[in-house]
């Protein structure tokens, strides 16, 4: 009996890579709101639309050769994304940079582009987080900051599709502090919150951060965090020393003002501070709509006709997914795979 054959792929194999970059990007705006899969969605589309010559996979589903590391979870602003992209011919990462960020949408603006076979690439291991507290004054931050800090362990509880899972959002944190010269800065009663997050499986997230706070200080913001992401690179020369004295370690605790920077990925030259400089700088006219919306949350936040009623769980912090889980306290991934589709709710009507 003849073995079946599985049918190959007709027309021409697709044309090899001969030049892989990095790309840094930014999420701002509206942005933050869209999911990993709707940023890949407009990546691919503004590659089309800029005409670079991408690499694709072999196959009867050609896909460009495009990967992504590190997204920053829904509902979250970065100014330091990553994507790698392979392309078939040579071009000048300068090039690919003006031509890419012309063609995405407004709220992914594309800050550098560096040839990896020039500049290796960057090792991803923490990232620096800013978090914005609406309606929180700084002392009753602090005070949570000193509670956290000084917690040997800080557990909270995600709702994901395969039920509650507890981690330990302490183990996670590298350095935390209260930003008082940005919230002096602010004119509105608002706290700004500054902190290096180790990359780890499970992922802990500044909204879990903010769980731990709820429960240990009853911290609550007057409506949703704003959580901004300054960098991610590999961890700092003084992370091995912050984590000796961490509670339960033998050494002091850490203190609130105590900082241990995470250092970026260098991009051609560009540094944290630089990063930092270039996210605050003003931009062109319609490039990022929302440059204020640090500024805009605190003053809605100020407000007493305006004012909302505090989320009871990160999961509400995010704008996507389904109704708040029974579970008090629990963070949500709003992934939304644990909701019914069509096809299940059909069946119901069926049956029923």
């Amino acid at each position: 009996m003849a073995r079946h054959q599985q049918p190959r792929p007709t027309g021409p194999a697709p044309l090899p890579a001969v030049q892989r970059l990095t790309v840094r990007y930014a999420k701002r705006g509206r942005m933050r709101f869209a999911s990993h899969r709707d940023i890949a969605r407009a990546v691919e589309r503004g590659v089309r639309r800029a005409r670079l010559p991408v690499a694709h996979s072999a196959g009867f589903s050609p896909h460009p050769k495009i990967s992504y590391a590190g997204g920053a979870p829904t509902g979250a602003a970065s100014e330091a994304e990553f994507l790698e992209i392979s392309l078939t011919a040579e071009l000048d990462p300068g090039v690919v940079r003006d031509r890419l960020d012309a063609a995405l949408p407004e709220g992914i603006d594309v800050i550098e582009v560096a040839d990896l076979a020039a500049a290796p690439a960057p090792r991803l291991e923490a990232s620096e987080w800013q978090v914005v507290l609406p309606g929180v004054a700084p002392d009753d931050a602090a005070f949570a900051v000193e509670a956290f800090l000084a917690a040997e362990h800080a557990e909270v509880d995600r709702l994901t599709s395969n039920g509650v899972r507890r981690l330990d959002t302490r183990a996670g944190v590298v350095s935390l502090e209260l930003d008082r010269r940005a919230t002096a800065d602010t004119p509105t009663r608002c706290a700004i919150l500054r902190m290096v997050v180790r990359h780890m499986t499970p992922a802990v997230r500044p909204e879990d951060i903010l769980v731990a706070f709820r429960h240990m200080s009853a911290l609550e913001p007057a409506s949703p965090a704003v959580v901004t992401r300054l960098a991610q690179g590999p961890l700092g020369i003084d992370a091995a020393a912050a984590s000796a004295s961490a509670p339960g370690s033998g050494g002091p605790a850490n203190q609130p003002g105590e900082r241990v920077p995470v250092a970026p990925a260098r991009l051609d030259g560009v540094d944290a501070p630089q990063a930092r400089t270039m996210a605050e700088a003003p931009r062109p006219a319609g490039r990022d709509a929302a440059l204020g919306q640090v500024l805009a949350t605190c003053l809605v936040a100020s407000d007493a006709s305006t004012a909302v009623t505090a989320p009871a769980s990160a999961y509400e912090q995010l704008p996507r997914g389904a109704e708040r889980p029974g579970e008090a306290g629990c963070a949500r991934e709003p992934d939304g795979r644990d909701r019914p589709n069509a096809r299940d709710r059909a069946t119901e009507q069926r049956v029923s």
